[in-house]
């Protein structure tokens, strides 16, 4: 009995410490910016070198059928935060832009909603993002970050707080231009047939029009066509800023060693917090255009300045995973690496060189929830805890990661509001072989777009849509012609019965299903419609952060680190 109580005694602190290992572990969360799942050796790519990202693979789990919540980046980040579906938070566009464009608009993630970093923060993590944001900064003024992410639980914040853009560097371009050349050219049109029919019904006396009238509507044009110049001619200056904490300290920022720097503030916040669970969160501003890579691997990979800037920010997943080891953190360091959504298929430059990366066998990109757009790199890595080389075919989210690592860390997921996302430990250690989610809405902006089911009986995984981008050219992979495809109106065409697909057999979406190849094409179709009922009557009612009043550039919310006399220009960070 004695010799028991002596080898229990021993064993106490091994077990306290397993524990303490299993229940508060740090989380480092990697997420690229429009990296397509075709683009990573670990998922197929033979071409470009991404070693430390394939090292995750090959040391951990590899989830094979793993879903962004939105092929568009605010909305897939505010699902990825919260474990909710966009809609939910109102962070859902019913207009055509889908993402937040400016510094000064008041949209952004709403104060009410609940991150995993705040609850991570509640039970005594240190927690950091570095990155990109990219889901608002103010409410009412220019200094209330009602929006900004150390409102939202993050305890340091390095990083982009808008999106990194053509517009942002010289010489690459302008997306402003790209999205709005198929208005500009018919306003101007509209325009100049009103004040054409205007002067002649003058002429003939038909319409007497005052020239004061005229003047004035003149002056109104000139003024509002000023404004627009400027705003886009500055763009860089009001936009492309770099923050610290809540401070700018470049604006516009420097695209000299970015992901270097965003490398070296994460080693750095590792660092401080060795002797405590920690939080980080990278989130690469790469490979979104405009691109960059620095001087060390500008030219050196095999896909021109898109390929330089994989390699790069595999570079950069590697300092860190080093760096883990380095503190001897491995073992108790949950790592994940995702990208927010698919491969922006029709970014080319100017000059012909695509800048778009590469979304494997899969159809669409992003912002199509054809797979292309929201089936995305899903790599979960912990040394000890997870099989190494392990496969997981399942149907997974970006929403799950709340739910698995607020459990982790010993926390209760909010009883308030609905979580969409599940835990993913039971998949991860075999306890479960079967994904919680039966069945996975895919949202186009505010719009439904299809259902993913995956019935529990069955191998099957069916995928109906309800409406499909219509592409441009009309036999092209992607909306070339209006740089990114759209959600509703002309720009789609609505199916009736909806086009089903059956991707356990499918994966490439090439073949609908009809009633004649389907013996249950209709039973199928009626159980998801019921899902979907179910569904929409969950969702509540709130205020839509992409709302013209939230989306419209407000001058006294704009982010200044100087004088607007000084154009907003400061670099506090090279000084």
């Amino acid at each position: 009995m004695m010799i028991l109580f002596h080898v229990m005694l021993y064993l106490w602190p091994v077990s306290n410490a397993m524990n303490e290992r299993i229940s508060k572990p740090n989380v480092v969360l990697f997420m690229a910016d429009d990296l397509g799942i075709g683009d990573l050796g670990c998922y197929g790519n033979t071409t470009l070198r991404t070693p430390n990202i394939d090292k995750l693979s090959k040391e951990g789990a590899t989830l094979t059928q793993h879903i962004a919540a939105s092929p568009l980046c605010t909305p897939s980040r505010a699902a990825f935060l919260t474990g909710r579906y966009s809609v939910r938070s109102g962070m859902a566009s019913l207009h055509k832009v889908g993402v937040l464009m400016f510094s000064a608009s008041s949209g952004g993630l709403p104060t009410e909603e609940i991150t995993f970093a705040k609850l991570l923060q509640q039970r005594g993590y240190s927690t950091a993002l570095i990155g990109k944001w990219h889901l608002g900064i103010n409410c009412n003024s220019s200094d209330d970050f009602c929006h900004h992410p150390l409102n939202h639980g993050f305890d340091y914040f390095y990083g982009i707080p808008l999106n990194n853009l053509r517009d942002c560097k010289p010489g690459h371009g302008s997306v402003f231009i790209s999205g709005t050349k198929i208005y500009i050219l018919p306003t101007l049109q509209i325009t100049g047939i009103a004040l054409i029919s205007l002067g002649v019904l003058h002429y003939i006396g038909l319409l007497r029009v005052s020239q004061r009238v005229l003047n004035y509507f003149f002056f109104m044009v000139t003024v509002i066509v000023g404004i627009l110049l400027f705003f886009f001619y500055n763009f860089r200056y009001l936009n492309c800023l770099l923050m610290r904490n809540y401070s700018i300290i470049q604006q516009p920022w420097n695209y000299e060693n970015l992901t270097q720097r965003f490398t070296e503030e994460a080693t750095r916040f590792i660092g401080r917090n060795t002797d405590a669970p920690f939080l980080l969160f990278l989130a690469y501003p790469q490979v979104h255009t405009a691109l960059y890579a620095s001087h060390t691997f500008r030219g050196k990979s095999k896909h021109g300045l898109y390929g330089d800037a994989v390699e790069e920010l595999d570079w950069s997943v590697g300092q860190i995973l080093h760096a883990l080891d380095q503190w001897h953190l491995s073992e108790q360091t949950l790592v994940y690496f995702t990208s927010d959504q698919g491969a922006h298929l029709e970014e080319i430059s100017s000059n012909g060189e695509i800048h778009g990366g590469c979304n494997g066998m899969y159809k669409g990109g992003k912002s199509t929830n054809w797979e292309g757009g929201i089936r995305v790199p899903g790599l979960l890595h912990w040394p000890g805890m997870f099989e190494p080389d392990m496969y997981i075919d399942e149907p997974t989210s970006n929403m799950d990661i709340f739910p698995t690592i607020v459990k982790l860390a010993g926390g209760s997921l909010p009883n308030d509001r609905i979580i969409d996302g599940h835990d993913l430990m039971p998949l991860l250690q075999g306890i479960a072989l079967r994904s919680k989610h039966e069945f996975l809405f895919h949202y186009c902006n505010a719009y439904l777009n299809a259902v993913r089911w995956h019935p529990g009986n069955s191998k099957s995984i069916w995928k109906a849509f309800f409406f499909t981008p219509n592409f441009s050219p009309k036999d092209s992979n992607g909306c070339y012609d209006s740089h990114v495809c759209f959600c509703h109106g002309n720009a789609v065409t609505y199916h009736d019965p909806p086009l089903l697909f059956d991707l356990s057999k499918d994966p490439e979406e090439k073949n609908p299903l009809t009633p004649e190849t389907e013996n249950h094409f209709y039973e199928i179709l009626q159980a998801i419609q019921q899902a979907v009922s179910n569904h929409t009557k969950s969702l509540a009612a709130v205020p839509n952060q992409f709302s013209v009043g939230n989306m419209l550039w407000k001058p006294w919310l704009q982010p200044c680190c100087s004088s607007f006399l000084q154009f907003c220009h400061c670099d506090h960070e090279s000084s």
